[in-house]
């Protein structure tokens, strides 16, 4: 017999806890978006870890800024950010309150308002592509930085949140190297996927840009 997700909200609990203790676990929890048109909901099947200032990749290893601001506040909330002028990254923030982690969302299986997304993902080629990379997922999911500093523990009925879904079996958990990060904070093995999960998005090493001519 196969058991419905749980759709209890995740608490703040669960998210004062290393990140190297969050990102894992995030797997297969199911994040809900309220859209005017209806809910959208995705299961969680990529993500990365960013350790703060312990961590040269992470946007909060130089300090506090206004971008980054949201990662030094409570555990839960929602960190967004703008980046190569074009795309929207959605993380969540974990960890005491003034130490500044966060979980980046990689990927997803969209389980509910995939007509609401394929509108914004008319790319995509199948529903395994909707929200398969964190652009992607955050165009999916219609979130930009107007949602940065959202309680993802709220209740059901809020902009974005959190439910405990069906936790993966650690045995189908797989890290690796993050994507795209680059200098020191590329060799640590903290990009966390569902193995076999065909939503998980193609591992691309550091490629330093070009410059413009």
């Amino acid at each position: 017999m196969i058991t419905a997700p749980d759709r209890t909200p995740l608490t703040r609990d669960f998210f004062d806890r290393p990140v190297l203790d969050v990102a894992p676990d995030l797997l297969g929890r199911v994040l809900v978006r309220s859209t005017p048109d209806g809910p959208i909901e995705v299961r969680l099947t990529e993500v990365e870890a960013y350790d703060g200032p312990n961590d040269p990749g992470s946007h909060a290893y130089r300090g506090r800024t206004l971008r980054n601001d949201v990662m030094f506040g409570p555990p839960g909330h929602v960190y967004v950010y703008f980046t190569y002028g074009m795309w929207h990254c959605m993380n969540l923030v974990c960890g005491p309150e003034g130490k500044p982690c966060a979980v980046l969302l990689r990927a997803g299986e969209i389980t509910e308002g995939a007509e609401l997304t394929r509108k914004r993902r008319i790319s995509a080629r199948n529903d395994k592509e909707l929200a398969k990379g964190p652009a992607r997922l955050t165009t999916a999911l219609d979130v930009d930085r107007t949602l940065d500093g959202t309680d993802a523990c709220a209740p059901e009925g809020g902009p974005l949140t959190l439910l405990t879904g069906t936790p993966v079996d650690p045995d189908q958990v797989r890290s690796g190297p993050r994507t795209g990060v680059a200098g020191d904070g590329s060799v640590h093995p903290w990009r966390f996927w569902i193995a076999n999960d065909p939503t998980v998005s193609p591992y691309r090493a550091h490629a330093p840009r070009s410059p413009r001519t």
